[in-house]
């Protein structure tokens, strides 16, 4: 795997990540593409929304397209009391992603942000910017722009 996309950020540099869980792996996305976490609802139908998503859900006066990560990975649907809905924002629109929970809010000095040591089986490696490297954890840093959904559906009036 080539190495960390955000090395090219100036050492020292603190960017802030939400932390999540997807089955056994350990992620991130920038704070700032994460508009709003929310508890899991079933999705709205949308007849003619985008191929592969779940339907949407109403946020900021439109209707945004879901997408259940697990679903995408061939994984089995598993909703729990912590599973969550994360709206997340692009130059394209606004896409939610199901996830299956989100544990923390985490500061991140950029010097700390490296090579994937040991690839996640379930994680498409065109998904993955980086990782970051914790005492008994390793925590993927996603390339959000690469989820599936986040260039293509995007949100629509109500």
């Amino acid at each position: 795997m080539a190495g960390s996309r955000y090395r090219d950020v100036v050492a020292g540099d603190e960017l802030q990540f939400i932390v999540f869980r997807l089955a056994s792996a350990q992620l991130a996305i920038n704070i700032f593409q994460v508009a709003r976490i929310l508890r899991y609802t079933v999705p709205e139908a949308l007849p003619d929304g985008p191929a592969g998503t779940l339907g949407g859900i109403a946020f900021g006066g439109t209707l945004v397209p879901v997408v259940d990560l697990r679903a995408r990975l061939g994984l089995p649907a598993e909703l729990r009391e912590e599973t969550r809905i994360m709206v997340l924002e692009f130059e394209a629109g606004r896409l939610a992603v199901v996830v299956d929970q989100v544990h923390e809010a985490m500061r991140v000095d950029t010097r700390t942000i490296g090579r994937v040591e040991g690839a996640d089986p379930v994680i498409p490696a065109d998904w993955i910017a980086g990782a970051i490297a914790r005492p008994g954890r390793q925590v993927l840093v996603l390339h959000a722009a690469r989820l599936p959904g986040a260039t293509g559906g995007t949100a629509r009036k109500e």
